[in-house]
């Protein structure tokens, strides 16, 4: 335990690490990495330290990935090969565009269905502004794929350019099969097209099936029943299926990690063994945040977290310093307010849900956060820093 006062809180740093490749010792190497960086840079680790690990390393490390024709071959087999309703797509040319190419080779039709004005995460079709100038209800009306161009024209994506419509539909014809696309925000608005259905959507993925079983569907699969086993000797999610999964190459995908939990377990016992420190280590993805400009929120992944120690669960339990010092204390200053904010800091209840002093602390799950944190320092291009490190993130003002 430190005996003077820090006068920094949390920090966040990202740990440069070698290229990883399929069959490395990804808990070595991450373990490695955080003590060579502590050792040059010049710092030390410290007990509830959070070590934060990219998924996309650690599914590199477990070689688990899967082709184009893979998931052709698990579509064709559990959604029968004819017309398919695909549901609910994110617009997304890593994400999903590679999974269409493979449902598409699965399929003789692909009814394409797309939620508008925007996808589950946010990136738009056509804004609000236009639907409503069209006097169109999105939440009711179905249109075609010539209805939405004489209404709303091209709309290419804001950041990305790309005219999503025509490029989905170009993708499906590619690999052979016949497309026709609607859009619809109602899930059993399929049905008049198709019985047999694939669910793209992430967070509403249980609704949505249950919706369409009560509706009559024949078959109704999510992706996460996709490559949920493997296929032809394939990678695979037992949980997600190709939820998670990203393009690796023109036809191969990288899925999500499965069966992480071990990885998380050996780095923090490879840094106890080392420093003598508890340190805790999660496996981490997208964070869990919005874009007030593009509107996107950026999980694109089932989860941010698929792995963690068990010191990340649960959420914040933190009183909100401004409420003590404008209420409780307001009539103190200097070294008195700051006892006694001290004292009440100390003196907390395990749990504060509905105590008005933590009114506006964060109520959400610590693995979200600091997932969230993570993915903004180790960002999503050439930094080169897959692990990330944070300390201080347990610390508070008495500390």
């Amino acid at each position: 335990m430190d005996t003077k006062e820090r006068r920094v809180g949390t920090c966040s740093r990202g740990i440069r690490c070698p290229i990883i490749r399929e069959g490395d010792d990804i808990a070595k190497i991450v373990a490695d990495s955080v003590l060579e960086a502590a050792a040059c840079e010049g710092f030390e680790l410290r007990d509830r330290d959070v070590i934060s690990v990219t998924e996309s390393v650690v599914a590199r490390a477990q070689g688990n990935y899967a082709t184009v024709d893979d998931i052709a071959a698990d579509v064709k087999a559990k959604l029968g090969g004819g017309t398919i309703g695909v549901i609910f797509p994110i617009l997304s040319r890593n994400r999903f565009a590679i999974c269409l190419r493979g449902i598409a080779k699965g399929a003789k039709k692909i009814v394409l269905m797309l939620s508008y004005p925007s996808d589950e995460v946010g990136n738009e079709l056509v804004s609000l502004d236009k639907i409503d100038a069209a006097g169109v209800n999105p939440y009711s009306d179905v249109l075609t794929e010539a209805r939405y161009r004489e209404l709303f024209g091209v709309n290419k994506h804001e950041f990305t350019g790309v005219d999503y419509v025509q490029y989905y539909g170009d993708l499906i014809k590619e690999m052979g099969a016949e497309v026709e696309i609607i859009f619809a925000n109602q899930a059993k608005t399929i049905l008049d097209y198709t019985d047999c259905v694939l669910t793209c959507d992430i967070h509403t993925r249980a609704r949505t099936k249950r919706i369409l079983k009560a509706a009559g569907a024949k078959t109704v699969c999510g992706l996460d029943d996709i490559l949920n086993a493997p296929v032809n000797g394939s990678g695979c999610n037992e949980k997600y299926g190709l939820l998670g999964s990203n393009k690796s190459t023109e036809d191969k995908i990288k899925l999500f990690p499965h069966n992480c939990q071990p990885v998380v377990e050996n780095v923090q016992k490879r840094i106890l063994d080392a420093t003598g420190k508890h340190v805790e280590v999660m496996v981490y993805g997208d964070g869990a945040f919005k874009d007030p400009q593009g509107k996107i929120w950026e999980l694109a992944d089932p989860v941010v977290s698929p792995a963690f120690t068990d010191g990340l669960i649960g959420t914040p339990n933190e009183l909100k310093l401004k409420y003590l010092a404008d209420n409780d204390y307001k009539d103190l200053s200097g070294e008195a307010l700051k006892e006694a904010i001290s004292a009440s800091i100390k003196a907390k209840d395990g749990d504060l849900k509905g105590n008005m002093a933590s009114q506006g602390t964060t109520p959400r799950q610590l693995t979200d956060l600091i997932g969230s944190l993570c993915d903004l320092t180790s960002g999503s291009g050439d930094k080169g820093t897959p692990v990330v490190l944070v300390q201080g993130y347990f610390d508070n003002y008495t500390n």
